[in-house]
This record gives structure tokens, sequence and C-alpha cells, in this order.
């Protein structure tokens, strides 16, 4: 299978959303017309998306709905769950450790970790903020493969080479800094002022942007 690209694997994700949606509704069936209204995107688009992960639907009648929407859970990996650890037990972490939607995904929050002695120990939800020193032999024990890393930009690579020498094979960033990893551990960093300024360049250019649309 040839590389899929980020963008593509955003769209499955909002697709999977919208047919879990119609699922419940007790939708059948849903075209490429539809999901492509739905996710702000081209049928073209839908089609090409889904046509890398094999044949789906027919011709004129659609896509099943709860087919497709177990296919694509299956496609992003939601089949099984994923064990989580949070480094940075600040304002962000604490909104991450406490979002549903993580347990309805799959995703449990196995340990959340601080560098700041104050924190350590202290009740964080249902877990109790741990100190660094514990994260690698935590992380081999619990089988953790994924960290979210919420912590300030300082010593931010510091804290992310003991998180891929712990054996974490993946990373979502919200640290405000560029970090590096090896090629076997996939990374994903969120700049929240980066979509700040995105969200700030629509209502600055509104009319340049529906004119590019068009």
């Amino acid at each position: 299978m040839k590389r899929i690209a980020d963008s593509t694997v955003r769209r499955l994700s909002m697709y999977l959303r919208y047919l879990e949606d119609l699922d419940t509704r007790g939708q059948a069936t849903a075209s490429s017309d539809e999901l492509a209204h739905l996710c702000g995107t081209t049928p073209a688009q839908v089609r090409k998306d889904l046509s890398f992960f094999g044949s789906f639907g027919k011709r004129g009648l659609g896509y099943p709905v709860h087919e497709l929407t177990a296919h694509l859970r299956e496609i992003l990996g939601l089949g099984q769950e994923w064990k989580v650890i949070i480094v940075g037990a600040g304002k962000i972490g604490a909104a991450l450790a406490n979002y549903r939607g993580f347990r309805q995904r799959g995703f449990t929050v196995v340990g959340v970790y601080d560098s700041d002695p104050a924190k350590v120990g202290t009740p964080w939800g249902a877990s109790t903020v741990r100190a660094m020193q514990d994260l690698t032999t935590d992380v081999a024990r619990e089988g953790a493969s994924i960290a979210v890393l919420a912590i300030p930009s300082e010593n931010a690579q510091a804290v992310v080479d003991t998180i891929v020498g712990a054996g974490i094979r993946a990373i979502l960033n919200f640290a405000p800094t560029q970090i590096t990893v090896p090629p076997h551990v996939s990374l994903k960093s969120v700049n929240m002022a980066m979509e700040l300024e995105g969200l700030s360049f629509a209502l600055t250019n509104a009319e340049l942007i529906d004119q590019g649309a068009a």
C-alpha cells in the first residue's frame, strides 16, 4: 500500500464521525455526494480516499453505513485499546486527561507525569500525578504506546528523548516548539497559535477565500 497522506487520514476520521451519526439514526446507506457535503469535500475525493483501502459500496446504491463504519474503525486502528500517558500536569494536561472522548475511542490514559515535585502525588482525575523518573519503568510495565506532551517548550526535546527511549511509538505534541523524533516514531504537533492565525486569516480575507473556492 502506498503512503497515505495525513490529510487523507483526517478526512477518514471525519467520514467516520458522520457515518456513526447516520448509523445511530438508522440510515442504511450514504452516497459519496452526501459524505462530501457533510465533510466539506468533493464526491471524487471521498471515492479516492476510500479506494486506498478497498472497494466499498455499489454505484447507484451508495455505501452501506454500518459496514463502512466498521471498516473505517478498523482502518483507523480503533478496534483495540491504546494506552496513553500524558506528560505535563498543567491546564492543558488536565483538560486532556478528563476528556471523555479518549475512552470512547479506545484510548485509555494510564499515567500522568510531571517534573514539579509539588504536583507529584496529587490526585488527577482517576489517576495520581507521577514523577518523571518513574516514566520509563511504568511504560515498560503498562505497555503504553502513545504519549501526549503538554509541557512548556523548555527541555521539551529532552523529555521527548526520554519518552522515545521508554518505548513510546507515537507522540501528540502540544509543546510550542519544534521537536524531532526517530523515523520509527510518529509525531503530530498541535500549534494553537498557528490554528488561531488560520482563523484570523479566514476572517480577514473572507472575500478572497470565497473567490478562491469558486
